[in-house]
């Protein structure tokens, strides 16, 4: 198989940025539990070993974020269809490094392998992150 994806339900959530302590790094509990929930996922759902060290690799990483209830008919419809779109945090690129570290040693051997990479924000009637990793083709 060349291809796999798998869905995070919840929120979308960017990596912390370390916190500091007596001169170590600490990596923010919330942080640590959505990687946890990142890994628990791609295993439940794609039961495969990592891809082989030297194999290059494509990553889309579309984020669904809830469209507000509380948004007017018109709004929540323009979220839903696309034509807003969600310019708030997480950052893209925090998005994309809790998905990827969380994946270094189960979906692949480093993130170092990643060669191509995608990351879509959109709103949706339901909150998760879809992830879709495959052999980048040379």
């Amino acid at each position: 198989m060349t291809a796999r994806c798998f869905v995070i339900p919840g929120e979308p959530m960017g990596k912390g940025r370390p916190r500091f302590e007596r001169g170590h790094a600490r990596t923010p509990e919330k942080t640590r539990e959505y990687e946890e929930m990142v890994k628990y996922y791609y295993l439940a759902q794609c039961h495969y070993a990592p891809f082989h060290k030297d194999t290059p690799l494509a990553v889309t990483i579309e984020a669904i974020f809830g469209a507000a209830r509380s948004d007017s008919v018109k709004k929540r419809q323009a979220k839903l269809c696309g034509l807003l779109r969600p310019t708030k945090k997480p950052d893209f690129d925090n998005l994309a490094k809790i998905v990827c570290d969380a994946l270094n040693g189960v979906a692949w051997h480093d993130d170092a392998q990643i060669v191509n990479a995608q990351v879509i924000k959109l709103y949706g009637v339901e909150p998760c992150v879809k992830v879709w990793i495959s052999k980048e083709d040379t």
